[in-house]
């Protein structure tokens, strides 16, 4: 031990220039670390963590690799006392009503859907003589409704109005978690049609001209083309019709709807290249005060209006800080492209939004990006060769092979993060991208580019029918791959823990530049391996009472009732690695015998054939009416059974030798899954504890009363 310490500091020591990039990645932890606790923590835990900082500073001259511990203690501490105070600022979920309401508040935002428009109020009133809610709702007009309002205008209309919805699974992504970060409180549809009270009112900066420019652009590119041109150029994306949204995914080609870093890349270099070369033709000024500096402001002003204009979503908010920086480094005369950008464009997102480290866009922008410099600095070397300029024919195939790779390590090092999210991997998003990114570098966007230029003139429809081929070409493209065979396929879902261990030694493979990098190889080869041993529930109940399944050797059996929630069969699919369920039948045996069905019940039996779950079946009430009520005296008669025993039935009193899941359970709970070896059942709410964002379970408003009843 003693001969290996010297070693290491030695190493430290010359890779001191590094230790500050991973102060972000501290950051990260301690805001993992807040939401980890199935408790609120109080905000002091935090803060209390900041005191190594002093005693960092003291150490800096005479211990530095003992400063930098203390260093990113001191920043894991703030990371999570950041998180803890964006959580204290947020506004209480809302209570809202059961029934239909008379919505009215302040339209901030108007989205395009294939069937109508969706509205986003802000200062919303449901209620005689109530205050403005402090959260956002979202509607839906109905698709035949000719009102077209714009953003400031008052608003009135008749809707239904739900909360966020909770996890389709324990474990699951938690939309009320995001919801409860982004200010939404809630989301519906209209039962009757929109009434404009008033027009021309306050809205927020660019979001009218955001709605003016989606309608003019699908107005003129009607279609999937049009709903794609309109995302890449206002990033919304509700337009997008489900198959070409679906076709872009399985091709690995969604990331080109979102606005991210490719699109704000093109944009400013656009805007600097044309700029530099304006500038390049005026040479009284080109010589006296050069073409650089100006163009770069000017591509970074232009930068700015873009990612305001798209809504400023986490990767824009990523890019603008690292174009920021490259700017400053530009006009500076030092290495634009460095591991520090991204680190300080890191630590701005965090202090902003937090909680969107939890989310896909942040992880995956950001690996993308990572591997990219990694990449880049690793292969430097080779790729400036010596002082004597390359042939041509060299700097074609090493432009073309640029553009290959750079398609394989941004997709290697999205693929965990992917798959921890959506539970598939593109297998062909190489070759998708090798064709989409070109036309989406040198015709889409410069046309798209155009256009707005030309808007205020009336002239963009010329430059917007280029813009339609290129994006012809590109859904072309998407549906061609994602037709092959095996093109995207489903997986069971990488565990956080182990998306964790793989993050972390992602990190120390890009972060370091010392052969002991390698090293990060080995927590990312133990993420690997657990994910290959993770235990996926073998029955899930929704929180509604109305979707049920077995799941055996990863496919999955569904038990449907009227109104049974197809985004959650959805859900559930994808975290068994599904591409589509079977249904439990009337009667007979599935997967082998492990699962055997009876009118009243179906049974679902260990890997030894000892029933473990057994589903009961109760017949379906007429329509528009209530079951039953059970006042059955004495224990149900499926107790004892099976371990644990799933009804769509409220099941009263004691029920020995099983765990039950009634309808009850459910309506308190959430939803619930079930595990075997060891036999456990864990409820939504026991797996996300007390925290702001957890509605408090429900309480009964009188004796006897029941959840909600079944609809058809």
């Amino acid at each position: 031990m003693r001969a290996i310490q010297p070693w290491v500091i030695s190493r430290l020591e010359e890779e001191a220039g590094r230790l500050a990039l991973w102060l972000p990645v501290a950051l990260g932890a301690g805001v993992l670390l807040y939401f980890a606790p199935r408790f609120e923590p109080p905000w002091w835990w935090g803060l209390a963590g900041l005191a190594p900082l002093a005693l960092a500073a003291w150490l800096r001259a005479e211990r530095p690799l003992l400063a930098w511990g203390l260093a990113l203690l001191a920043a894991m501490a703030a990371g999570f006392a950041l998180a803890a105070w964006h959580a204290s600022r947020a506004a209480p979920p809302l209570e809202l009503p059961r029934g239909a309401v008379q919505l009215s508040g302040t339209v901030i935002e108007v989205d395009p859907l294939p069937g109508g428009l969706r509205l986003t109020l802000a200062e919303a009133r449901w209620a005689e003589g109530m205050a403005p809610a402090p959260r956002l709702i979202r509607v839906r007009l109905r698709g035949n409704d000719p009102a077209r309002p714009e953003p400031g205008d008052a608003v009135s209309l008749r809707a239904l109005v739900r909360p966020p919805p909770a996890p389709a699974y324990p474990g699951a992504w938690d939309f009320q978690r995001a919801a409860f970060f982004e200010g939404l409180g809630g989301s519906g549809f209209a039962l009757g049609p929109l009434e404009i009270k008033a027009q021309g009112g306050v809205a927020p900066p660019l979001s009218g001209m955001r709605a003016r420019i989606e309608a003019r652009v699908m107005a003129a590119l009607p279609g999937p083309d049009g709903a794609v041109a309109a995302a890449l150029l206002t990033g919304g994306q509700s337009g997008v019709p489900p198959e070409a949204m679906q076709a872009m995914r399985d091709s690995g080609l969604a990331h080109l709807l979102s606005v991210s870093g490719l699109h704000i890349a093109i944009v400013m270099g656009l805007v600097f290249a044309v700029l530099r070369g304006g500038l390049a033709l005026w040479p009284g000024f080109a010589l006296r005060f050069g073409t650089k500096p100006w163009a770069a402001i000017a591509a970074l002003a232009a930068g700015g209006f873009y990612m305001v204009l798209t809504g400023s979503q986490v990767p824009m908010q990523r890019s603008f800080a690292m174009a920021a920086l490259v700017t400053l480094a530009l006009l500076a005369g030092r290495r634009a492209l460095s591991p520090r950008v991204l680190a300080f464009a890191a630590v701005a997102v965090l202090l902003i939004q937090p909680a969107t480290l939890l989310g896909p866009s942040f992880q995956m922008s950001f690996a993308a990006v990572l591997a990219l410099i990694a990449g880049f600095e690793a292969a430097r070397p080779w790729l400036m060769g010596g002082a004597a300029p390359r042939p041509l024919w060299q700097r074609a195939l090493l432009l073309l092979a640029g553009t290959v790779m750079t398609s394989v390590i941004a997709g290697l090092a999205t693929t965990p993060f992917g798959l921890h999210h959506f539970g598939r991997v593109q297998v062909y998003g190489v070759a998708a991208n090798a064709l989409a990114v070109p036309l989406t570098s040198f015709l889409v966007m410069p046309a798209g580019m155009l256009a707005l230029l030309l808007m205020p003139f009336g002239a963009e429809g010329w430059a917007l029918s280029v813009m339609g081929w290129g994006i012809g070409g590109i859904l072309a493209v998407a549906r061609a791959v994602a037709g092959w065979p095996g093109a995207a396929l489903a997986m069971a879902p990488l565990p956080g823990a182990a998306l964790g261990a793989i993050a972390f030694g992602f990190c120390w493979l890009c972060l370091w530049r010392q052969r002991w990098r390698l090293w990060g190889l080995l927590p990312m080869a133990l993420g690997a391996a657990a994910w290959g041993f993770t235990s996926l529930p073998v029955a899930l109940a929704a929180a509604d009472g109305r979707l049920y399944a077995f799941q055996v050797g990863g496919e999955v059996f569904f038990e449907r009732r009227p109104g049974a929630s197809r985004f959650t069969g959805d859900a559930w699919l994808r975290s068994m690695g599904d591409d589509a369920g079977t249904p439990l039948p009337a009667e007979g045996e599935l997967a082998g015998g492990r699962i055997a069905c009876t009118p009243p019940s179906c049974l679902l039996r260990d890997a030894a054939g000892a029933p473990a779950v057994l589903l009961l079946r109760p017949p379906q009430p007429p329509r528009g009416q209530r079951p039953a009520p059970d006042f059955r005296r004495g224990p149900h008669p499926a107790c004892g059974a099976a371990p644990v025993l799933i009804s769509p039935e409220p099941i009263r009193g004691e029920c020995p030798g099983s765990v039950v899941v009634d309808r009850f359970a459910v309506w308190r709970d959430g939803a619930h899954a079930v595990w075997l070896d060891p036999a456990r059942v864990i409820s939504d709410r026991e797996w996300r504890g007390e925290r702001p964002w957890v509605p408090p379970r429900p309480t009964p408003r009188g004796v006897g009363q029941e959840p909600p009843a079944e609809r058809e």
